[in-house]
């Protein structure tokens, strides 16, 4: 079915609302996935794969710095989503590489790692570059990256199939590094044991989000009905307000 922006932007703020996202992180959640969905990198897939961790959130303890010095930081994620925590952790590099010329950020216990494309792309746009490292699988390991220029608009994002053993304890894991001094553009094409590349320019991402703004959304209308069954909390809560409100002193 065929839905807008400002469509799905509601419905999802209501979806990640209603499963206990604080105010601004709900807004990031929603973001994050819309702009991985108008630049034609499966933003509405992601969040299929995403929606039970997301509904788990709520349960899970807040991110937790384990180390920190002036150029780098460790932090456990305590296995939330990706959509509710990884900007300030992305927010964290920046700063620290505007302080110190360049910072690096580990990230243990994260799922859903796609969804930092959106917070990576705004530090580029702040004018400083960033990159962003991660694996995914066990047996079978895909490696990915994705970077961009200081103040650039788009992102490269790279994908590969590996031969290389999965790195040892390390599952969930997300590397970050920011830069006010160097250019951290690169790509996986190249690197060995990989095969089965994939490699999407800054340029081609942009013309992604030429076509979704001229062609809108597609989403499947089973995914549609579940983030609305989820966003169906705060509704509830709000008539409940409403009611009690009403006819006010």
């Amino acid at each position: 079915m065929h839905v807008s922006m400002i469509e799905l932007k509601a419905a999802l703020r209501r979806c990640f609302e209603a499963s206990g996202y604080f105010v601004g992180n709900y807004e990031d959640a929603a973001n994050m996935i819309l702009w991985l969905e108008k630049h034609g990198l499966n933003g509405l897939g992601e969040l299929e794969r995403a929606i039970s961790f997301i509904q788990q959130d709520g349960d899970k303890s807040l991110s937790t710095v384990i180390y920190e010095d002036s150029t780098s930081a460790i932090i456990d994620s305590n296995g939330r989503s990706a959509l509710n925590c990884i900007a300030a952790s992305v927010d964290l590099a920046h700063a620290k590489a505007l302080e110190c010329g360049i910072a690096t950020v580990t990230v243990h216990n994260c799922h859903n790692r796609m969804f930092i494309l959106k917070a990576l792309t705004d530090c580029g746009r702040r004018g400083i570059s960033a990159a962003a490292y991660w694996q995914n699988g066990s047996k079978v390991v895909s490696e990915h990256t994705v970077a961009i220029k200081a103040g650039d608009r788009y992102p490269s994002y790279s994908e590969s199939i590996t031969n290389l053993a999965a790195t040892t304890g390390e599952k969930q894991a997300l590397t970050i590094i920011c830069s006010s001094r160097v250019d951290l553009t690169a790509s996986l094409q190249q690197s060995k044991g990989n095969f089965n590349s994939r490699y999407i320019s800054a340029l081609q991402v942009a013309k992604n989000k030429e076509y979704s703004v001229d062609h809108g959304i597609e989403i499947d209308e089973t995914l549609w009905a579940q983030i609305n069954k989820i966003g169906e909390g705060i509704l509830v809560e709000n008539t409940e307000r409403s009611r009690m409100g009403a006819g006010g002193q």
